[in-house]
C-alpha cells in the first residue's frame, strides 16, 4: 500500500515537473518578451541583405532558398519584411527541444509557418530563423531540418 501511494506521489511530481517545464518553455500570446517580439523580425529584415554571406553553422543538408517551395519563399519574404504574420504563432520562441539545430541559449531561435495549401491548420512546415540570421527549413515539423542557403 505504502509503495503505492508513493509510486502515485512520484508520478504526479514528475508530471508536474513536465508541465511546468512545457508552460516556462512556451510563452503565451501577448506575453512574449520584448526580446522575441522585435529581434527576430529586425534581425531578420537587417540581415536579408547579409543571408548571402551567413555560413551554416550547423550539419545539416542545405537547400538553396531558390529550391523551396513558393510558400517557404513567401514567408522568407514575410521575415524579411518583418511582418505581419498570418498566424498568431508566427515569430514565437522556438525551444529546439528535439536537439537538431545547434544548442543556443533560450530565446534564440524563432519560428514561422510556412503555408501548406490543403491543409486546414498550420501544417508541418515551417522556417526557424536564428539570431545570428541563420535559416533553417522543416517540412515535418521539426523531425528533421535543411539549413537555407540565401541568396543562391
Amino acid at each position: 500500500m505504502k509503495i503505492q501511494r508513493l509510486t502515485a506521489l512520484i508520478a504526479v511530481l514528475l508530471g508536474l515537473v513536465v508541465l511546468a517545464f512545457v508552460l516556462l518553455g512556451t510563452p503565451q500570446p501577448g506575453t512574449a518578451p520584448e526580446a522575441a517580439r522585435t529581434s527576430p523580425s529586425r534581425s531578420a529584415a537587417a540581415s536579408t541583405t547579409q543571408a548571402a554571406g551567413v555560413v551554416n553553422p550547423s550539419r545539416l543538408a542545405e537547400i538553396k532558398a531558390s529550391e523551396l517551395p513558393a510558400e517557404a519563399r513567401q514567408t522568407l519574404n514575410l521575415i524579411a519584411k518583418g511582418g505581419p504574420y498570418p498566424y498568431s504563432r508566427d515569430n514565437v520562441q522556438f525551444g529546439n527541444f528535439e536537439r537538431i539545430l545547434p544548442q543556443k541559449s533560450s530565446g534564440y531561435y524563432h519560428e514561422f509557418t510556412v503555408v501548406t495549401p490543403g491543409e486546414s491548420d498550420r501544417g508541418a512546415r515551417r522556417i526557424i530563423v536564428g539570431a545570428g540570421g541563420e535559416k533553417y527549413y522543416t517540412a515535418d515539423h521539426y523531425a528533421s531540418f535543411k539549413f537555407i542557403a540565401e541568396g543562391k
